[in-house]
């Protein structure tokens, strides 16, 4: 299909926004369980949702942002394979980040913590622009065009029709 002639399809853009929503929370999970599930001793949405574990005052709250960050990059190599645009990479990202701020607004009150904003907005910028550099490469990627080499099958009815012609040699025409 043709970029161009796609119509409008508002199902399949709320289905991507729903796939790209659970992705980005699958991969936040993951390595929330290995940065800072083995530093504390029972896991929760609060280091989810909650501002407030957000902080560069802890070893845990480091371990968070680095959760956060990570999920970004992985969130641009989710851009690539599920969005496929580069122009569409800033809509479905921050996107994202609405949903994510409105769900950390309704857990835990809005979030007034300058490093919650600095680490969301930088995951933003990042998700942002590394899925469009990637979606950019792919569509920028020459198209092979194979030749079909001819096959046995081919060659052996070229050579049957070769015999079936009679070629008509003139050698003197004096």
């Amino acid at each position: 299909m043709f970029y161009g002639t796609a119509a409008w399809d508002p199902w399949l853009i709320v289905a991507q926004i729903v796939c790209f929503q659970c992705l980005y929370y699958l991969t936040l999970g993951i390595f929330m369980a290995i940065l800072v599930g083995t530093r504390v001793s029972r896991m929760s949405l609060v280091y989810f949702f909650d501002y407030a574990t957000v902080t560069a005052s802890t070893v845990t709250g480091w371990c968070v942002i680095a959760s956060f960050i990570l999920s970004s990059l992985a969130g641009a190599g989710f851009l690539l394979y599920l969005i496929e645009r580069a122009k569409k990479c800033l809509d479905f990202s921050a996107t994202l980040y609405i949903i994510h701020l409105l769900i950390c607004i309704v857990y835990g009150g809005c979030p007034s913590s300058i490093t919650w904003w600095v680490v969301n907005v930088t995951g933003l910028a990042v998700m942002a622009l590394l899925g469009e550099y990637l979606c950019i490469r792919r569509e920028l990627r020459e198209i092979p065009i194979r030749f079909r080499s001819r096959s046995v099958s081919e060659e052996k009815a070229n050579e049957d029709l070769d015999e079936q012609i009679p070629l008509y040699h003139v050698d003197n025409m004096a």
